[in-house]
């Protein structure tokens, strides 16, 4: 019937097997003291005081007794296997009731699979399973993803007419999605539309949701007669882990606006998304509905929290909640260290990790990503070469992509460009595109014409259809005014169909996110947006300011080059953050490209000349602006003073302070918000 297996787990004494009664003891039995003292889902510590007043009572050998305590075992929130098994296997003559029992807990357990040798032993004496067998069986095989094994019981399902109870149908669509078969969880759940309760509905929903499939999903949701928090949950996070942010924000929104509660999946995949957008007030009023609702701060919703406001810019506000948490985890370790990178707080990242190995923990992968990063962000060459070491020779982690390109970016923005490309090209495995890329960053960074156009060439031959490149190649070239090369570039990239993205700011302000984009004229308040530009730049220009106009790359006159500048996406977003945000506010700016140089200069003097503190988050870095300075750039400059740093390298960091806070944050989708 089944395939042959290697020797079960299980072995069941013959004279149990050979018993007529082996399954049919009463599921009915009134049980008084000591069964009757359990709760409805015991803990495993109750389970076993209960357990031993059978045997002290003498009761040990009581069919019935024993059944009933693997039900509460089955019911525990944490079931240990060998336990379990053992009660089972001193029960002479097993009723089904006990069988199914044991059923449950295998399903539970790491070793789903056995509970198909116990049915084997079922159908093996030519007795008849019940709908609770079928309904546990299924449960295992979904856990276990056999899906071989859990079509043959679908056969077995069939046959014997339990297709009609709902518990078994829900099963079914269950272990189907489990094992990606969504189109058999489909046929399912149409083959009778009246043996549908709100967990046939569900366990659709998420069959759809883990298959990517977000459009039949929402159908799935709109049609359903009635829905409860895991419905709502479902959809949340399937428009979250299929990047739909907003779509996710707005499902939560409408969910509030019904009355119910969210659960702590809800609230943790709210927090992710208002992370991954940079949406502090979305985040907030997450932390806020947390504090209200009396949720506890589990490992899982503190690391949520930390990790957001480490992404929205609220570094402080992170590490806080970080010491305040009761229990943490390794992922809350990583959160926090990373969120310190990201900031380029590299020697407090570097503190922590210390104290991180101090308690115990095993770093791993992402940790040293974090601990990489925190070194490339601060300029921390010679931490960054000794903990690049220290992951493969003490801890054996294999050294992934995106180690090297913490690397490569550390020594190649330090000047260390001959060392980063002779890091590639010892790489074991063909590097990424994008760490080529990273030293073609850094040629533009240190005016090395020469090797980036070489490095450009080549990655345009890598990946002719990313027009990143070009735009990188061309930037080298319009740095070196080489109008002509820059001419060339553009032209060879409409050629291969490829158009520099478009980019755009974000802020959020007065309940709603706003979108900009450079030249933007489609806001309802753009007259009001561009006077107050007007006005910043008159006021910044009073106290200094001096358009950069070099990441301009068209051969036009310097009067249209600066206004070209001038109506950049995110100086459109900060005029508009000006108009609607009190006096003293800090502006807080989303954007999918990296801030031009221009801009990064503006926003400094837009600082100090209306004493307002700015945060930009771009595709790879946070830039914090206050008093007129760049806050991270003092930083990173005492770092690369503390560290065997060429000197070049000093007065570029000094002269062009954004090199030094390049944080890697995750991209933001580039969707309309308005």
């Amino acid at each position: 019937m089944f395939a042959k297996r290697p020797k079960p787990l299980l072995s069941f004494p013959k004279q149990q097997l050979s018993n007529p009664h082996f399954f049919f003891f009463s599921t009915h039995t009134t049980l008084h003291s000591p069964l009757s003292s359990l709760p409805p889902r015991p803990s495993i510590n109750q389970t076993k005081q209960v357990h031993a007043q059978i045997i002290v009572s003498g009761l040990a050998a009581n069919a019935s007794f024993t059944g009933h305590l693997l039900a509460s075992l089955a019911l525990s929130p944490s079931t240990p296997f060998a336990y379990s098994l053992s009660i089972f296997q001193t029960i002479q003559y097993p009723s089904l009731f006990a069988s199914n029992n044991m059923i449950r807990c295998l399903a539970k357990s790491e070793s789903p699979r056995e509970s198909v040798v116990l049915y084997s032993c079922i159908l093996g004496r030519n007795l008849i399973p019940n709908n609770h067998t079928y309904t546990f069986l299924l449960q295992a095989c979904s856990k276990a993803l056999a899906i071989c094994e859990g079509a043959q019981v679908h056969a077995h399902v069939v046959k014997l007419g339990f297709c009609e109870d709902v518990f078994v149908r829900n099963a079914l669509i269950h272990l189907y999605s489990a094992c990606c078969r969504v189109e058999c969880s489909k046929r399912v759940f149409e083959e009778n539309d009246h043996c549908r309760d709100v967990v046939t509905w569900n366990s659709m929903l998420a069959g759809f949701v883990r298959d990517g499939r977000i459009g039949d999903a929402e159908k799935v949701f709109d049609e359903m007669p009635e829905r409860d928090v895991i419905s709502w949950s479902t959809m949340i996070m399937g428009y979250v882990q299929n990047g739909q942010l907003e779509e996710g924000l707005e499902c939560f929104k409408e969910m509030r606006e019904k009355g119910l509660r969210p659960n702590e999946a809800i609230l943790v995949t709210v927090l992710s998304a208002s992370a991954q957008m940079g949406l502090l007030e979305n985040g907030r009023l997450a932390h806020s509905i947390v504090d209200s609702l009396n949720f506890p701060m589990t490992v899982s919703l503190g690391t949520a929290l930390v990790d957001m406001y480490a992404k929205c810019g609220c570094i402080e506000q992170s590490k806080l909640l970080f010491h305040n948490m009761p229990r943490r985890d390794i992922s809350s370790w990583n959160a926090m260290i990373c969120g310190l990178a990201s900031h380029g707080l590299g020697k407090e990242a570097l503190a922590l990790f210390e104290r991180f190995i101090d308690e115990g923990f095993h770093p791993v992968s992402v940790t040293f990503i974090g601990v990489l990063n925190a070194c490339s962000r601060a300029g921390l060459v010679n931490e960054g070469r000794h903990y690049f070491k220290l992951m493969t020779e003490k801890y054996d982690i294999e050294l992934e992509m995106e180690h090297y390109g913490c690397m490569v970016d550390l020594l190649s923005r330090a000047g260390f460009v001959d060392e980063a490309v002779e890091l590639i090209e010892k790489m074991q495995a063909p590097p990424d595109p994008v760490l080529w890329a990273t030293l073609l960053g850094a040629c533009k960074i240190h005016g090395s014409v020469e090797l980036g156009e070489k490095i450009g060439n080549k990655l345009i031959q890598l990946d002719p259809t990313y027009d990143g490149h070009y735009v990188q190649l061309a930037s080298i070239y319009a740095k070196a005014r080489k109008w002509e090369d820059v001419v060339r570039v553009r032209r060879l990239m409409v050629e291969q169909n490829t158009n520099k993205v478009a980019g755009w700011s974000l802020i959020e302000a007065q309940g709603r996110v706003h979108q900009f984009v450079a030249g933007d004229r489609e806001h309802e308040r753009s007259l009001e947006i561009y006077n107050m530009l007007e006005t910043i730049g008159t006021r910044i220009a009073e106290a200094g300011y001096s358009p950069k106009i070099s990441s301009v790359l068209h051969d036009i006159g310097e009067e249209e080059k600066e206004n070209v500048v001038k109506e950049h996406s995110e100086r459109l977003a900060i005029a508009y953050g000006m108009l609607v945000t009190k006096v003293g506010d800090c502006i807080r700016i989303v954007k999918n490209l990296r801030v031009c140089e221009d801009c990064h200069e503006a926003s400094k003097m837009i600082s100090k000349v209306f004493d307002r503190e700015i945060i930009v988050r771009d595709y790879s870095r946070f830039h914090h602006f206050k008093e007129g300075k760049s806050l991270l750039a003092a930083a990173v400059v005492a770092a690369a003073r503390s560290t065997l740093c060429p000197p070049s390298l000093q007065t570029l960091l000094e002269d062009v302070p954004e090199l030094g806070i390049l944080i890697k944050v995750p991209e933001v989708g580039s969707r309309s918000m308005m």
